[in-house]
């Protein structure tokens, strides 16, 4: 029989890279969403990915418990919660209860119900805060300044401690930013390169951004995805941060952006002092070194060429929706 693996919150982003990973290596995949009758599944059906997905609020005890008893399944992937720094800002009770809440009662659900099961828990390098510089471990300090990386940090708490309090094969996975084509606009980068394809076709629309200086360590999330299901592959459980280990600056990445339309990005971008964050983490690195030595894993995109392949994409969404 496959191994059954199930995707909390399996429409986003990386839980429609996870499911073709999982799928091509001979898992029955099943994701689940808070509404699956009305969830937009473009993600998914991009990919051509098709999966049962079932409707679960994952902060119900009760079903999360009726799910796991139902499925059966050896693998969960805990990808679901609200996802943008910015919206925490916002929205902090309904951030702190989407991913700590939820965290806990799918560990509390595991432990009583499903012991066995290999839990995997999406973190976040918001988590850390700005280190200074100082490329960032699984081992390093939690110091978070939005509500986001506070309910992030807190939930990869509750992991380490379900993990050494109960045995539990329970890990979180540190993930720096990373980007595909199916960011929703809401989004930085997936904002910039659109911005710039439709003024290359010739729009004469301006592009609002909040401060240019800040830096991330970005990377390709259909990579990161693996090194996700590696993590859960290994003979002991153990947390890792998952990086390129190179940062740029998000004007960098606009100048990237407009260049490969040939356009200089002076000409059509303004800053906005509104757009800004009320606490905005100014340097974010992490180190790739311990991932690529316990899971054989490393990033192979780096920031230029994945400027290069959002721009792409851009171009093809403009021609397919013209």
């Amino acid at each position: 029989m496959k191994p059954v693996s199930l995707i909390i919150g399996a429409t986003g982003q990386d839980g429609a890279y996870l499911a073709r990973l999982l799928q091509a290596r001979g898992h029955d995949v099943h994701g689940t969403s808070r509404a699956p009758e009305t969830v937009s599944t473009s993600g998914l059906d991009t990919l051509g990915i098709t999966l049962p997905l079932h409707g679960l609020d994952p902060t119900s005890p009760t079903a999360v418990a009726a799910l796991l008893h139902h499925l059966g399944p050896a693998r969960v992937f805990n990808l679901g919660g609200q996802s943008s720094v910015g919206q925490s800002f916002a929205e902090p009770i309904a951030t702190l209860t989407s991913i700590v809440t939820a965290t806990a009662t799918l560990l509390e659900a595991i432990r009583t119900a499903a012991p066995a099961v290999r839990f995997y828990n999406a973190g976040s390098s918001e988590s850390f805060g700005d280190t200074g510089g100082v490329p960032a471990t699984a081992d390093t300090p939690f110091r978070p300044l939005s509500p986001y990386g506070v309910a992030k940090a807190s939930a990869a708490m509750l992991v380490r401690s379900y993990r050494e309090s109960y045995g539990l094969f329970a890990v979180t996975g540190h993930l720096f930013n990373h980007e595909s084509r199916l960011r929703p606009p809401r989004f930085v980068t997936a904002k910039i390169v659109h911005a710039a394809a439709r003024i290359a076709a010739g729009s004469k629309e301006t592009l609002s951004l909040g401060d240019l200086s800040i830096a991330r360590d970005w990377g390709w999330a259909p990579e990161y995805v693996d090194a996700m299901a590696r993590m859960l592959d290994q003979p002991e459980p153990a947390d890792h941060v998952v990086c390129t280990g190179t940062s740029m600056t998000l004007e960098a990445f606009v100048a990237y952006a407009f260049d490969h339309f040939g356009l200089d990005w002076r000409a059509h971008v303004t800053t906005d002092p509104t757009l800004a964050r009320p606490n905005e983490l100014r340097s974010s690195r992490g180190n790739p070194d311990p991932a690529a030595s316990a899971l054989n894993w490393r990033a192979t995109v780096h920031t230029q060429e994945l400027v290069k392949t959002l721009c792409e994409g851009a171009t093809a969404s403009l021609k397919t929706a013209s």
